[in-house]
């Protein structure tokens, strides 16, 4: 009874802010309000056939990839940019984790969790890793395991080349800047499983392809991607 006064209390001083909205959460919300749950720009491709996803076409030709999901759309100045900008540079990586959480409950019932054996992160440089003190994508995957119920390994992959950001490159420059930065680190964690690969967000689908290529030549079976949002290209 103290504790619930006292958290009233300080709620009243420092209020929680929701990260999409930046308005005060109230009891029982947590990371997002009520509000921004239900109006999120939610994609719900993960119910659609396979053929019919618009996002599995940013790999025809480049990549095999069995499932290409996508929880939110990217919209510039609104909600999911400002989770995105909270996990990336604010240091939410619970905003990650929570997103994973909630997406991976909905591919469970879906009956996504039978498609895949093991959830890999896009990793970071281990310099930018320092420098942010965690990988947004790793916090994602974490999220996503606790809902899908799938394994997670952020030691699969490994980034041997600090990259120069994405962010204004088209997609020639963007393949080109990770083409060759990626190296399995773990090949008996690979071989022969289903791999459902995440990252923050898909644009081009550069990064991932180059992942994907990467995991599917050192034996695994199978590659699908997952992103906590997609952003046109």
């Amino acid at each position: 009874m103290l504790r619930s006064l006292w958290n009233d209390f300080v709620g009243l001083i420092f209020p929680r802010l929701c990260l999409a909205c930046r308005e005060p959460l109230v009891s029982g919300e947590n990371h997002l309000c009520t509000g921004c749950r239900a109006e999120l720009p939610y994609t719900d491709y993960h119910l659609l056939p396979t053929d019919q996803n618009p996002l599995g076409r940013r790999f025809w030709g480049k990549l095999p990839v069995r499932h290409v999901l996508s929880y939110l759309r990217f919209v510039r100045h609104g909600r999911v940019q400002n989770l995105l900008h909270e996990l990336k540079y604010q240091g939410q990586r619970d905003v990650g984790t929570a997103l994973g959480q909630l997406y991976g409950a909905e591919l469970h019932a879906a009956g996504l969790a039978a498609a895949f054996d093991l959830i890999v992160p896009v990793p970071l440089h281990p310099r930018k890793l320092v420098k942010r003190g965690y990988n947004q994508a790793a916090a994602f995957a974490t999220g996503l395991a606790d809902g899908l119920k799938v394994p997670t390994t952020a030691t699969a992959l490994r980034r041997i080349t600090n990259t120069k950001t994405q962010t204004k490159k088209n997609r020639a420059q963007r393949w080109e800047n990770v083409a060759t930065v990626f190296e399995v680190e773990n090949p008996v964690a690979i071989i022969g499983r289903r791999i459902l690969v995440v990252d923050d967000v898909l644009t081009t689908g550069a990064t991932l392809e180059a992942c994907g290529a990467v995991l599917l030549a050192a034996g695994a079976a199978e590659v699908s991607i997952a992103t906590i949002a997609c952003a046109d290209r």
